[in-house]
């Protein structure tokens, strides 16, 4: 299993808090001494893990422009759940499932704030296509704050067939299409359930809409036409949320 970085106060503490035994060391930024870093820091001795400091020029170069905040953390890389771990999981799960699929997100940025969003509203996993999917990079992990020790990322060959295989399994999933005729706030979104979202401009891929059990679209009440993915994601997301704790 690969090493990959974590950088960010928010990842960083929160590798610390759930998975500290994958933490090789810390790299601090050198003379910086608040609140957060003392957290950080304090947390690191507790649990015995190395810490270094390291100059503000070595640690842009370590973080490759991403923005470090004056933190990095070493960590042995987890190994990613397969497209079986999950399916076998979802056959087993003790409630309702609750996934949601993004199809063609490109921009690590966006990735990392539909993880945030997606932790938020209890969502079980996030699947992706194994291709035309940003990757799980430093600048992902921090934009997700945390999410992405406690939120899975599966990525699938064939994302129609997953859902296929899903379907067998007796789950449904809802789509998001600005043509379709129902709002998103009429579906039923209670139940086994996978929401999926597409691109933006181009949406969801043909065969990943044909298997969509029920589309709705966003009612937008302004000029735009469109919101950005990871906003639109949230959206969604919490309607379901609502909806799901209302069957209760």
């Amino acid at each position: 299993m690969a090493k990959r970085l974590v950088f960010g106060w928010h990842a960083v503490k929160a590798l610390l808090e759930q998975h500290p035994e994958r933490v090789i060391k810390l790299q601090f930024l050198q003379g910086r001494e608040d609140r957060r870093h003392g957290e950080v820091r304090q947390l690191a001795d507790q649990l015995g893990v190395p810490v270094e400091s390291m100059a503000r020029r070595k640690m842009d170069e370590l973080s490759e422009g991403g923005v470090h905040q004056g933190v990095i953390a070493h960590v042995k890389g987890a190994r990613e759940p397969s497209e079986a771990d999950l399916l076998e999981r979802l056959a087993h799960a003790q409630h309702p499932p609750f996934l949601l699929i993004l199809d063609g997100i490109t921009d690590p940025h966006n990735l990392g704030a539909c993880m945030r969003t997606a932790d938020a509203a209890g969502v079980d996993a996030i699947v992706v296509p194994r291709d035309r999917s940003a990757p799980l990079s430093p600048a992902a992990i921090k934009v997700a704050s945390g999410a992405a020790e406690s939120v899975p990322v599966v990525r699938v060959t064939n994302l129609a067939r997953f859902m296929r295989q899903c379907q067998e399994q007796g789950m449904w999933f809802a789509g998001t299409a600005g043509e379709a005729e129902a709002s998103f706030y009429d579906l039923d979104l209670t139940g086994p359930l996978g929401i999926v979202m597409g691109a933006e401009g181009k949406g969801m891929r043909r065969l990943t809409r044909e298997h969509c059990d029920q589309l709705g679209k966003l009612p937008m009440a302004g000029m735009v036409s469109s919101l950005n993915v990871s906003v639109a994601t949230g959206v969604c997301l919490f309607e379901a949320r609502r909806q799901r704790l209302k069957a209760l």
